[in-house]
């Protein structure tokens, strides 16, 4: 589904990020991983050709996204809260996207309703305009419009963010049903791993803009991050000073 070869993006002359291959199969759900500055919001901002590579490309659904906009119709992302129309309300929005994706009113208030447990009665039928919702239930809507006319490809950055702990509980829900269509490929970052090891058939780890590990999730999945990522703070943690009696 989406191929990525010798793909790169540098800032002023240092790469961020360097990825010499990736596959990503149709129906698989990948789990994006890595510490702040690793690449991960750069490398989507990619897939949705919202910035250009320095170096290689991109193709999903043999489509080379920096060429054609043929990937529009079968992808959809939320990335954060700059893909909301903030003078809209939340029925509004959904609307306005699904004109966008081919669906009617009739459809989007299906969805709406499909989806009324993740709403838990908040942000939609409030009568509020997104600006005004907490950062909390403007995700709720962006994940929600990001499902609207049944994309093939989703991508969500950092999606269980500002979530209570019910909600990232049903959010987990929605993205392994997602995960179980063969159809759809779902593309998941988060610095929680017990949420990506829960959610993802497949975890990538991203380190300064390279990919260090690629797993299929097994048992063992989230010990092994876990220990990565042990390994990382130990390498860079501050030494301690041990004074002698005399030194004291």
């Amino acid at each position: 589904m989406i191929t990525i070869n010798n793909l790169s993006k540098q800032y002023n002359g240092t790469k961020v990020l360097d990825i010499e291959s990736l596959e990503i199969p149709k129906g698989q759900a990948i789990g994006l991983v890595g510490n702040n500055g690793a690449g991960k919001t750069t490398l989507f901002s990619l897939l949705l050709d919202l910035i250009q590579p320095s170096s290689g490309h991109i193709v999903s659904n043999d489509v080379r996204i920096d060429q054609s906009e043929d990937w529009k119709p079968f992808t959809s992302a939320f990335i954060d809260e700059s893909f909301l129309i903030g003078y809209l309300t939340p029925e509004e929005y959904f609307y306005f996207i699904g004109e966008l994706r081919g669906q009617n009113k009739a459809d989007i208030d299906a969805l709406i309703a499909s989806y009324s447990d993740f709403f838990n009665g908040e942000a939609v039928g409030q009568k509020k305009y997104l600006r005004d919702l907490s950062k909390g239930n403007q995700k709720k809507v962006g994940i929600v419009a990001a499902l609207i006319g049944k994309p093939q490809v989703v991508i969500l950055d950092e999606p269980f963010a500002n979530l209570d702990p019910s909600t990232q509980i049903r959010l987990k829900k929605i993205i392994k049903d997602l995960a179980n269509d063969p159809e759809v490929t779902v593309l998941v970052s988060s610095h929680d791993l017990i949420h990506v090891t829960e959610v993802a058939q497949r975890v990538v780890l991203l380190e300064k803009g390279r990919v260090v590990k690629d797993i299929e999730k097994s048992s063992a999945t989230f010990k092994e991050l876990e220990d990565y990522f042990i390994g990382i703070s130990e390498i860079h943690a501050p030494v301690a000073t041990v004074l002698t009696e005399e030194e004291e």
